[in-house]
């Protein structure tokens, strides 16, 4: 397992929910990483509540010039960029008969293709680190949730990716995965088209019986599954579902 200490990490969208729990832990554990997303505030916040291990940088993964500073960014601040987080999502929700084709190339462009051109960007510097890539896929790529058609397909595109890339990055020396998460409580909810936070998490936790082990999940057990992914050296292609048990259909019928 390669060490966490002074690893140099990039996490989009870093700035609240999964990214941030992420930054959290990998900092904690002595990483160097460097948080982005659109947000200046949010990001300004999360990087001063941990420290100085954890830097910020303004952007959007769906524009070019922003996806070259917040590489730049990485390299200055980890002295060169071991691990790339490919964190940053956004919701869009409905059934089919009611989407809109430009709020659907719009979730396409940050879920999937962002994603892509940023890996590529950085590719690189991972080749040089011999490092990883770590996607976060979704358990609506495994479960169907009516309405949800739109997130599901950038999930599944992810997933499948994940394992393309795997296998053309392998004989670079760099490592490609994916964390498929089940229901945690973050922002993304109210992008689904929930208002509140109460509403969110009254949302999920009503999902909790569909889950094996009987509850949600949170971003800190997320983390811990991007660290052992970014930390595995003979780990690549990998999707591990870390959802407490929702992809297995539970069901009290």
């Amino acid at each position: 397992m390669r060490a966490v200490e002074n690893m140099s990490v990039l996490v989009t969208g870093g700035g609240s929910g999964i990214g941030a729990g992420i930054a959290e832990h990998l900092c904690a554990a002595g990483a160097r990483v460097t948080i982005s997303g659109r947000r200046a505030d949010k990001l300004a916040g999360v990087a001063e509540a941990i420290g100085e291990r954890c830097r910020a940088v303004v952007g959007d993964v769906t524009v070019a010039a922003d996806r070259a500073a917040m590489i730049a960014g990485a390299v200055d601040h980890g002295g060169g960029l071991d691990v790339l987080v490919n964190n940053a999502g956004n919701m869009y929700r409905g059934p089919l008969d009611e989407l809109a084709e430009q709020e659907l190339l719009d979730v396409f462009h940050t879920n999937v293709v962002g994603a892509m051109m940023l890996t590529q960007g950085a590719l690189p510097h991972l080749v040089d680190a011999r490092g990883a890539v770590v996607f976060l896929g979704s358990t609506h790529s495994q479960r169907a949730f009516p309405g949800a058609s739109p997130y599901a397909a950038t999930k599944g595109a992810v997933e499948t990716l994940t394992g393309v890339l795997a296998a053309e990055l392998g004989p670079m020396g760099v490592r490609v995965s994916c964390v498929r998460p089940g229901a945690v409580f973050t922002e993304l909810n109210q992008r689904a088209g929930l208002f509140d936070d109460g509403e969110a998490l009254a949302r999920l936790e009503g999902l909790a019986p569909a889950h094996a082990l009987g509850r949600i999940g949170t971003v800190a057990e997320i983390a811990e599954a991007v660290e052992y992914l970014a930390r595995a050296e003979w780990t690549t292609g990998a999707v591990m579902t870390v959802d407490g048990g929702l992809a297995l259909g539970v069901t009290n019928a």
